[in-house]
């Protein structure tokens, strides 16, 4: 991975990144933090199908970034279980403290 994205790594070691072994962390970093020219990085190194699901199944991604996403690639907001209403509430009743 080239040097320009290690930035967006700052808690993990970079050198032992992986597109191989570690697609989905790595899009879904990216696809949270990244800039234009990080996303364009990420669209021409890690297939798209790999992309969508990430957007379909990381938790890891803020609701602002889960409705571009699934706006960008056309996903149902009912399929991201973190959108849904009932999971929304069922997290705010969690963190009452």
């Amino acid at each position: 991975m080239p040097d320009f994205l290690k930035k967006y790594f700052w808690d993990v070691d970079f050198r032992q990144l992986s597109l191989a072994k570690n697609s989905s962390f790595i899009a879904a970093r990216l696809l949270e933090y990244g800039d234009e020219q990080a996303i364009r990085w990420l669209f021409k190194n890690i297939e798209n199908s790999i992309i969508r699901e990430t957007v379909i199944t990381s938790r890891s991604l803020s609701n602002k970034s889960l409705l571009f996403w699934s706006s960008i690639f056309n996903i149902d907001k009912r399929k991201i279980p973190w959108l849904k209403k009932s999971y929304q509430k069922m997290q705010e009743r969690h963190w009452l403290h």
